[in-house]
């Protein structure tokens, strides 16, 4: 970043839309579980809708509901810091309430979009879970990660990289998508 040996932060410097481009590929980070913005719905659906105690060990989780609960929300600062420091990141988006295809169209410019694919990845047991005691597949996408918690806007021709430095800091992630024309970012296919 060229203000970063002045120590002036120029805005063509910053992360944002104005640098996105059509073709740039879309990277997820995987979250570690339901992370904070998930706990409503959870707390609804399994205790409220399911009669489940904290203390219910779940086959499908290995644990119990509570130990699941209780995994701590990976933090993604290092990882990202890391990725702009070696490569040419466009945007970010964290994965927050709202689902992955919002929180992703919050960074796009005007007239772009994006095609995630779910084949690309199989959410973690906890969301298969929620999606078994009743809840469907379109609010399931707006009100959890997925197993996305950050998605990473880069060139197609840095991904591989992206993925190298990622794995080497024990984050696991994969391609999830690309940037195009569409002005809108959907989800297509299914999860394995």
């Amino acid at each position: 970043m060229a203000g970063a040996t002045t120590g002036v932060v120029e805005a063509d410097d910053l992360l944002g839309p104005h640098r996105i481009v059509a073709g740039a590929a879309v990277v997820a980070l995987a979250s570690s579980g339901l992370h904070s913005n998930g706990y409503s719905l959870a707390r609804r659906v399994f205790f409220e809708h399911a009669g489940w105690d904290v203390d219910r060990h779940v086959d499908e989780l290995g644990r119990t509901l509570g130990e699941e609960l209780l995994e701590p929300t990976r933090i993604y600062a290092q990882d990202c810091l890391a990725l702009v420091r070696d490569l040419d990141v466009q945007a970010m988006a964290h994965v927050t309430g709202g689902g992955l295809a919002a929180n992703l169209a919050r960074v796009m410019p005007a007239g772009l979009g994006a095609t995630l694919d779910r084949s690309t990845w199989t959410p973690p047991a906890v969301f298969g879970l929620v999606a078994d005691l009743g809840v469907e597949q379109a609010e399931l996408e707006r009100a959890l990660n997925m197993g996305v918690g950050m998605a990473v806007v880069l060139p197609e021709a840095q991904v591989e990289a992206a993925l190298r430095l990622l794995a080497g800091r024990g984050v696991p992630a994969w391609l999830l998508g690309r940037v195009d024309d569409s002005g809108e970012v959907r989800l297509v296919g299914s999860h394995p």
